[in-house]
Order: structure tokens, then sequence, then C-alpha cells
């Protein structure tokens, strides 16, 4: 059936902030299709506001015109499509960000994070297979006509009430998990703890440090302290944020606005770090993070700079030095294998990632927390669905 619902259109791209006044996010009425062949439609319960949702807002992350934005969440089962018979309606799912077609050369070596046609159907806008189910009602679609269709945000379109999702696009999780808190395990728990552990493999024993404090930061610190390293640097714009990291085990924390902090860090852990990961999203942090790096070590980087960023490497030192450094995207996971992995840490108590929820808002509340998550005050902000206002 289609339904009609709430959801957060993005019609311009680089509209100034403060958000609360420029109001990027419209709530507006939109109209769902049912699923097609390998879909399902979910009721979307809580969706995690993360720094790829603001890049896709100040034009960090380009995409096409309207979309509803909206990539972490967890959501209730409503509807399957034909041909979806391993989910049934009432299932905990949390979304994946990245489709994978399970086809592809990528896929057929057991790294869904790189599936090409999964990444195809993202940049166009449609779920997987090139199919849009979104139709605007109050505004104009992509066509400049009410009723036209609009774009997903990630194959996910998760700032809204309802969403119809590839089954690619859905992992099945524990019902008896809080809503707020397993939307977390969609984007910031899996990018940030499977960089340590999948990416790095980051051994017990080793220095680790972690440069910028966000969602993904925090759980790429969180991973870091449950595979036991033994030194944890923590650094960050923020004496908030280092605070809250000395609270999750950082045994040392730097601020990145000292002009002295990498000669602070290499003196404070004689030489560097063996893991350095930079999770803040510019050129100035993977510098920071490589510096740190001590020789033989390795730099992850999985924060997502404006695609018109360029780094500027020292050959040499990669050389001489024997460096690796490394991009992780979706944390190097399989998200069917460790969603459900990082969610027995979690329940096991060695990866307390509801430590990291800041606020709980409604959707209509969710461009003053675009200004909150700008300027950096926040870990992670959860939008509830049926929040009461």
């Amino acid at each position: 059936m289609t339904r009609t619902m709430r959801a957060a259109v993005l019609r311009e791209i680089g509209l100034p902030a403060p958000y609360a006044q420029s109001r990027p996010l419209s709530i507006e009425q939109v109209a769902l299709e049912p699923p097609g062949r390998g879909e399902i439609t979910v009721k979307i319960r809580a969706a995690g506001l993360c720094h790829s949702d603001l890049s896709a807002i100040n034009g960090d992350r380009p995409w096409p015109m309207p979309i509803v934005v909206g990539h972490e969440a967890a959501a209730e089962v409503v509807e399957l499509g034909e041909g979806v018979d391993d989910l049934a309606v009432g299932d905990h799912v949390a979304l994946v960000f990245r489709p994978s077609c399970g086809a592809c050369p990528s896929c057929a070596v057991g790294r869904p994070a790189l599936c090409e046609p999964g990444g195809a159907s993202n940049a166009a806008g449609s779920l997987l297979g090139g199919y849009k189910r979104l139709r605007s009602v109050s505004g104009p679609g992509i066509d400049g006509r009410p009723g036209s269709p609009l774009h997903h945000h990630l194959g996910c379109a998760a700032f809204a009430e309802y969403a119809t999702v590839s089954r690619r696009s859905a992992v099945k999780i524990d019902a008896a998990l809080p809503w707020d808190e397993a939307a977390l395990f969609g984007c910031a728990v899996i990018t940030g703890a499977g960089a340590v552990l999948n990416t790095a493999k980051a051994e017990a024993g080793s220095k680790v440090a972690v440069v910028g404090l966000g969602g993904v930061g925090f759980s790429s610190l969180l991973a870091a302290h449950a595979i036991g390293a033994r030194e944890l640097v923590a650094v960050d714009m923020l004496d908030s944020k280092l605070a809250k990291a000395r609270e999750l085990g950082a045994t040392q924390c730097f601020s990145a606005a000292d002009p002295d902090v990498i000669a602070k860090v290499k003196d404070a852990t004689g030489g560097g770090v063996d893991y350095a990961f930079e999770m803040a999203g510019n050129v100035n942090a993977l510098e920071l993070a490589y510096r740190i790096t001590a020789r033989g070590g390795t730099t992850v980087t999985a924060g997502l700079p404006n695609p018109s960023a360029k780094w500027a490497l020292q050959a040499v030192s990669l050389i001489a030095e024997e460096r690796t450094i490394k991009g992780s995207y979706v944390g190097s996971c399989v998200p069917s294998r460790d969603i459900p992995r990082f969610i027995a840490m979690y329940r096991g108590g060695s990866l307390p990632v509801n430590r990291l929820l800041s606020e709980r808002i409604r959707l209509d509340e969710i461009n003053p927390a675009l200004d909150r998550l700008a300027r950096g005050e926040s870990i992670r902000q959860v939008v509830i669905m049926d929040r009461a206002p």
C-alpha cells in the first residue's frame, strides 16, 4: 500500500548556518510506495544524526536534489516485497547505508562495502537496482512538479516515519535492544569500531590514537579499549569531548588546537602510536593522524572530507618508515556478520555505545540539532519518530 507520511526533505545545498534559521530540512508530506521485489517497507523508530547528513546539507558530499535525508536508523518491518522470505513483519532491523548486491567482484571476495552497484545506486539517489519509491506531495519533486519522485539518501531516507528500502539495506537485530541504541549500529558503530577491528585489525597491547571524537570516533575509541590497547590517545578540538574520552577509557588526551600537539603526542607515546584513526573528515586531521603514527605504524582514515580535498603526502616517510595508510568505508564490515557481533559486544559490556547518546529529539527539531552537530557539541543525537511534543 502507498503511505503518506512526514519526512525531512532537503531541496537546496549550502544554506548557511545557523540552520535553526535557514531551515535546510523541511518537514513535508511525502508519499511512500510499497516495496517491489527484493524490498521491504519499515517503520522508522529511531534515526541518528551523523556528520554525513550534515555533509549533504553543507555541500561537502553533494547529492541529487530534492532528497529525503538520513541513513543511520533502527526500524520495524511492516511490509515485505516479493521474494523476501528471510524476514517477517514485526522484525527489528538496522538500516545499512551501503547496500550490497552479493554478486559483483567486491561482494564476491567478501568486501560488500565496496559493492559497485550499491555505490552507483547511492550516487543516483535510488534504491539498489535504480528504483525510487518516494513521491512528493506538498512540494515539487525531481521534475519540478508535485507527485514526482524524490531521491533516497544512501538507500535509506531515514528521517521519515517510514521507508521502503532494499532488503540488502537491512540487517535483522535483537528485538530487545532499545530503538535509540539500535540506531547507532547502522553507521557510527560499524564505521568506527569496524575501522579498528576490521580495517586495521589492531592488536591487544598496541598504542592507538583517535583524531576526531564524534559518534564514529568515539566508537573507534570504545573498540580500541575493548581489544586492550595499551595506550589510548584521544585528540579533539573540544575540551568537553576530551573529558568524555577520559570517561570512556582514553589514557591521554590532547587538544587538536594546540600548535605543539604532534610533538606532545609523540613524546608521550615514545615516538608515536601503532594505529592512528582519523575520524574528523578534514585534511588537517589526516595530516595530524599521519604524523603521530610511529615508524612501521598504520594510519586509517574514515572521515570523508570534501571530494575536492587533497593531501600532500611526504612520500619518503611512507617508504623509509614502512608506513601503511588505509581507507575505511563502512568499517570494512560485512554488516550481516558485524552488526550482530557488535551488538553482542555491547550486550557483554565491552562496547558501551549507549554512553554516546546525547539528545533524543523529535523530527521537527532536526534543524536546530544540525547546529549542535556542526558546532561539535553533541556526540550522537537521535530522532525518535514517535516522540511526543
